[in-house]
């Protein structure tokens, strides 16, 4: 499914070929958080990183988290970039090199009608914040960590496929 998506103020546009586009994964990690806000959770898609168009590039900015290893507390920096909107602040993308074909859209940042999700994978609950209520709902995974399935996996377990470009969201 190809997907347009944008920041707030607009300065920054771009589509994404998404072979994942139901936005089914609601990530609760501090970083998610407070970068992307809403309701205590981000929620990212799949998309196929050599099909990203950029018009604005030069109004983006790049975040790499701060991350500490509780063992150790040894503080490094995530190679996830997260790209945002240097005038508004939208969360438009993260891209990380240990994965370079794929790109992950948050939800909140697409313009086009996105498919409803048959249930949700909420993560990373472990990592909430205490304010946060989880709001799962029959049929729906919760994990304190990380799932047990990938986006793709998740899309062909539920044999969802692509929706026609045409098609109204399910």
């Amino acid at each position: 499914m190809k997907l347009q998506g944008s920041c707030h103020c607009g300065a920054v546009r771009f589509t994404v070929d998404c072979p994942h586009p139901y936005p089914f994964n609601l990530c609760y990690c501090s970083i998610c958080r407070k970068t992307a806000g809403g309701g205590g959770f981000a929620i990212n898609l799949g998309g196929r990183f050599d099909s990203l168009t950029v018009e604005g590039r030069d109004h983006l900015s790049v975040y790499q988290a701060k991350l500490t290893e509780e063992a150790s507390g040894k503080v490094s920096r995530s190679p996830a970039k997260r790209h945002f909107c240097r005038h508004c602040g939208s969360a438009l993308w993260l891209w990380d090199p240990r994965w370079p074909e794929l790109v992950h859209p948050h939800a909140s940042a697409i313009d086009t009608e996105l498919p409803i999700p048959p249930q949700h994978s909420h993560l990373m609950v472990g990592s909430k914040a205490n304010w946060v209520a989880v709001h799962a709902q029959p049929g729906d995974k919760v994990f304190g960590e990380y799932p047990d399935e990938s986006l793709a996996q998740w899309h062909q377990r539920l044999a969802l496929e692509d929706p026609p470009e045409d098609s109204e969201a399910p």
